[in-house]
């Protein structure tokens, strides 16, 4: 447990140095070398107190330490000038550990304030280095403020995200554990820490202290630290990875820079156990990988993912957060990485709330469940569906009840179990909230191996059950692609054909009713484009950039490029107003599965995979009109807020009389 005082400490460098040095990553780097250079000062006062010698500050090297830069006669600027020659000497020192050389190594002092710099060392003269917990959960607490997205799409994994994935692989011991896209080493810390508690004594009563891992002897501890790996292609990141196992412990911690796509030199190890969260994003041009992945591929996700998979041990398991594309993505290198998992390992599939990243990101993920062993012990896939996760999806992430992470684990423990024993009847997934098993067999029947729960599921009450039908189904809908004339045309702004754009569906959380647009064309402007007329009733979805608008055409229309419209051709199966409610629904998943650069877009192909419950017209027309009456009562109530806002600014200007203005200071 973070004690207020340390965390009170971390809180003031960074006060101090945000002024000069504004990027979070920066400043815990810099917080990083500058507590480590304290601590090998105060490891080798440590060693004279007992007797020993100095070995980090000796040689040329004792002009460097501590003790010299805290001295009162030193004055700003040579304080400034020694503090910055020897960080940046430091990997030179031939008396510290490789560990601690690689920490200082490229490091350097990023400003030339000196009474900054004087104010920042006195606060870090206040930390001493133990190896206590207290210290690793100062590190952790300084990590948090990397949440945001580094440069490769890297996003940092909330801790009750790690702790469930933990829970879930259950490493033990005995395994060797990797994250082959590491960053701060979450992953592997949370490892650890779960190995330490399942390897310690109960309390022999309330409040007594014990060791965590008492029950680990010397060698057991060296062995486990031993097999914890990590890998990571960013200096920067090693260098907080290295710190991070330092301090919880590990006196050689196996952190790497290593390019896992790219290079091939670790292509022969493998690992029990897998754990990571790897980077989302590709670089302009895609990833240029060897060729040795079973998937021919560019994209980091899918690369990443085919590693992990084909890494694993043949006893070995794996817990992956994949963003919605590996799910959903209709692309040749997606569907080949899919059932190779469904043949191979993939035992699970949990699917996460849209804002587990926020504020850093929406993007919808999902968490790969793989074991190599049980997967040829079950015929079926396990999919879960998790809708809160303890924290609310705004921007602050505040804590709120009910979270599904619980059941989750125990959902996926009783899948386990009843597969190792040999009793799968002992598993009834109906008796678990959002669980649903699924045969393989029909997971890859089309051929696209969609690994959406949603698409397998049917939604329903009592009385009714509701199938799912996909948009590319024709018997009841088409899906047209807009177009937009050219503007040379003399014909662009005239005619009477309406032409519907983004402006024209302003709201993202309600259905637009289109009865007429700004925009009219003649005949001759639509033939010279891919644009056609909708028909009255038409739903129309924006589909790019601004993803998930919808909106229905209450006039024939055409639109531009940016919407994918859904004409309903059987009119006694689907309601408009239904398929553009239940579009609001697949908005997240819209989101994941769009594509590109600047402008992300999802293709008219990928529109046609998804799904929608489609209930007899009755029904339809019932829940319509359910839905239609909720947001006319919203409407009153935003009217009678308005009014209501209107009589307390006609109190507040009663008070001070009809003389004075609105707005204080007002002039004519």
């Amino acid at each position: 447990m973070l004690d207020a005082d340390t965390k009170r400490r971390i809180d003031t460098c960074r006060d101090i140095l945000v002024g000069k040095v504004p990027d979070p990553k920066s400043q815990v780097e810099q917080i990083t070398i500058s507590l480590i250079y304290k601590f090998m000062d105060d490891m080798d006062a440590e060693a004279e107190e007992l007797g020993g010698k100095r070995s980090f500050f000796v040689g040329e090297y004792a002009k460097y330490g501590w003790s010299k830069l805290m001295a009162p006669s030193m004055g700003g600027f040579d304080v400034l000038a020694l503090y910055s020659e020897a960080i940046q000497k430091m990997n030179e020192n031939p008396g510290i550990p490789a560990l601690f050389r690689d920490i200082f190594k490229n490091a350097y002092l990023p400003y030339r304030d000196p009474e900054t710099l004087r104010i920042f060392l006195k606060e870090i003269n206040e930390f001493t280095y133990d190896h206590s917990e207290r210290l690793g959960d100062a590190f952790e607490y300084l990590l948090s403020v990397l949440g945001s997205q580094g440069d490769a799409g890297q996003f940092r994994t909330p801790r009750h995200i790690i702790d469930f994935m933990i829970e879930v692989i259950d490493p033990k011991k005995n395994e060797s554990i990797l994250d082959p896209a590491c960053g701060t080493a979450g992953f592997l810390i949370s490892a650890w820490k779960h190995i330490l508690k399942a390897n310690t004594s109960p309390r022999p009563q309330a409040g007594a202290g014990v060791r965590a891992g008492d029950l680990l002897s010397p060698d057991e501890r060296q062995h486990i630290a031993a097999n914890i790996h990590g890998y990571d292609i960013s200096p920067d990141m090693v260098r907080l990875s290295l710190v991070n196992l330092y301090l919880h412990g590990f006196s050689d911690p196996h952190i790497v820079e290593y390019d896992t796509l790219t290079s091939d030199e670790k292509w022969n190890e493998t690992a029990d156990v897998i754990l990571a969260n790897p980077p989302f994003m590709s670089p302009k041009g895609g990833i240029k990988p060897h060729k040795r992945f079973s998937v021919q591929a560019t994209r980091s996700e899918v690369l990443f993912v085919d590693y992990m998979a084909e890494h694993l041990s043949p006893q070995g398991r794996a817990a992956i957060v994949v963003p919605e594309g590996i799910i959903f993505q209709s692309g040749t290198a997606y569907k080949q990485l899919r059932a190779m998992l469904v043949k191979t390992s993939l035992v699970a599939v949990v699917s996460l709330p849209a804002g587990v990243f926020n504020p850093y990101s929406g993007v919808k993920t999902s968490i790969l469940i793989l074991d190599k062993r049980l997967a040829k012990q079950t015929s079926e896939v396990l999919f879960v569906k998790i809708e809160n996760d303890g924290y609310n999806l705004g921007a602050q992430r505040r804590a709120v009840t009910g979270s599904g992470l619980p059941e989750a684990v125990a959902t996926l423990r009783a899948f386990r179990h009843s597969r190792e024993s040999g009793n799968p009847e002992a598993f009834d997934a109906a008796s678990y909230c959002n669980a649903l098993l699924v045969d393989r067999e029909r997971i890859g029947q089309n051929g696209d191996w969609n690994l959406s729960g949603d698409r397998f599921r049917v939604n329903g009450n009592s009385d009714t059950t509701y199938p799912l039908v996909e948009l590319g189904d024709t018997t009841v809908f088409q899906i047209e692609s807009g177009g937009t004339p050219k503007s040379t045309e003399e014909s662009y702004w005239g005619g009477g054909i309406h032409w519907a754009t983004l402006v024209d569906l302003p709201q993202k959380d309600f259905i637009t009713q289109i009865t007429e647009t700004t925009r009219a064309i003649s005949e001759t402007g639509l033939k010279n484009s891919s644009a056609k007329v909708m028909p009255v009733g038409t739903v129309l979805v924006s589909s790019r950039a601004t993803i998930g608008r919808v909106g229905i055409a209450r006039i024939p229309l055409a639109t531009n490029q940016g919407f994918k419209n859904i004409v309903i051709r059987d009119s006694s199966r689907a309601l408009p107003e239904f398929v553009a409610y239940m579009m609001k629904r697949l908005v997240p998943q819209m989101e994941a599965m769009a594509t590109g650069g600047t402008f992300k877009e999802i293709s008219k192909s990928t529109i046609a995979t998804l799904l929608i419950p489609l209930p007899p017209l009755a029904i339809q027309q019932e829940i319509v009109a359910e839905i239609e009456g909720y947001q006319m009562r919203i409407e009153e109530l935003r009217r009678e807020m308005v009014e209501n806002e209107g009589k307390i600014k006609a109190t507040i200007n009663r008070v001070w009389g009809e003389a004075i203005p609105d707005s204080i200071g007002e002039t004519e």
